[in-house]
């Protein structure tokens, strides 16, 4: 039984399973429960979005031993279908966040997720604003509004620990090894300014799969990158007291 220091959380993200993939993740998660308290999969289920690897992606998950919480990223949305795969991951036991959060009660402890896919626009000094064509102010509004909407989900939540999972990257940090051109694709400062103001113990995020594991926010909240081509293994395991 994990205690309120050692909580184990297990991540990966970017697992991309189509229908030739069924069984074979499955197989690599045996015994997480030995190892970790929950898993968190920090989007991009799927290929290409389509209905049939979401019910791949939610057989997979289904009745782990431990609870799994996710959050849908790019890929996911691909098909417009992401309504439909969050529905057949929720029918099999899988929390989908959709910038809202669960509270988890493992053993001791109460651990809150907070998240949903994030979204782009650079980082600060290299950015973009909310200035000129519609589409741009779009773009930009759309990841404001993500931000503020975790904002408010990491003050409702009343936990022992707060961790973020998100798809796109709130720092810069953890993109190094992804062409520089295409981070305003990858993630945002925002996502990090929002949680820095509220304030989490560990942010977990996918998206960039040539990029970097570890990172911090300018307030000093860990960030990891756990895509899995970053990660080489079915999913790292990290603990609230830093010790793995």
């Amino acid at each position: 039984m994990s205690t309120l220091t050692d909580l184990r959380i297990a991540a990966v993200g970017d697992i991309h399973l189509g229908e030739d993939a069924r069984g074979r993740y499955r197989r690599r998660l045996e015994g997480i429960e030995q190892r970790a308290d929950v898993l968190l999969v920090a989007g991009d289920l799927t290929r290409h979005g389509t209905l049939e690897e979401g019910r791949v992606v939610a057989d997979e998950l289904r009745d782990l031993p431990v609870p799994v919480v996710t959050v849908l990223g790019n890929h996911d949305y691909h098909s417009d279908l992401q309504f439909e795969i969050a529905s057949e991951l929720r029918d099999a036991g899988v929390v989908v966040l959709d910038d809202d959060g669960v509270v988890l009660e493992i053993g001791e402890s109460k651990l809150g997720v907070v998240g949903g896919k994030g979204f782009g626009g650079g980082y600060a000094g290299k950015c973009a604003s909310e200035f000129g064509e519609r589409e741009i102010k779009n773009f930009v509004s759309h990841t404001r509004f993500i931000a503020e909407a975790w904002k408010v989900a990491l003050k409702e939540i009343v936990a022992d620990h707060r961790v973020v999972l998100s798809h796109y990257s709130p720092i810069k940090e953890t993109l190094e090894g992804e062409p520089p051109e295409i981070y305003p694709f990858l993630g945002s400062y925002l996502l990090a300014e929002a949680v820095d103001t509220v304030g989490a113990d560990l942010i977990l995020h996918g998206h960039a799969h040539r990029g970097t594991e570890k990172g911090i926010t300018p307030g000093g909240i860990r960030v990891r990158n756990v895509a899995l081509p970053v990660l080489g293994k079915p999913y790292a395991v990290y603990c609230m007291d830093g010790a793995c």
